[in-house]
């Protein structure tokens, strides 16, 4: 059993930044996969962006050019680095590691 933890969410006015973490309670890359989703009131959870063990990552078209995924094996983390911040970013953003745990998600509002 892989515990999630994810961190840094809260209210930013557009055009701002927020760093989320995901921190696992074992090695985060003991899995092959790890990704960020988001779920909007009303909307079905989308992928954001997903990093392998090998540090191969992807980017979902509306975010590519503002977020970055990293990983940070020492500390179990794993990071989404979210810039130039859009109303419709606003979501429940959750961590998944190999599409079977998840964690409880922090809440980003993007407003002004």
């Amino acid at each position: 059993q892989v515990q999630l933890v994810e961190s840094g969410g809260g209210l930013v006015q557009p055009g701002g930044s927020l760093r989320l973490s995901c921190t696992a309670s074992t090695s985060i890359f003991s899995a092959y996969v790890v990704a960020w989703y988001r779920q909007a009131p009303g909307k079905q959870r989308e992928l954001v962006a997903s990093i392998t063990r090998r540090g191969v990552s992807n980017y979902a078209a509306f975010v590519k050019g503002r977020f970055t995924i990293s990983g940070d094996n020492a500390n179990n983390t794993v990071y989404l680095q979210m810039n130039s911040l859009r109303p419709e970013d606003t979501a429940v953003y959750y961590c998944n590691t190999d599409n079977v745990y998840w964690g409880q998600g922090t809440q980003v509002t993007v407003s002004s």
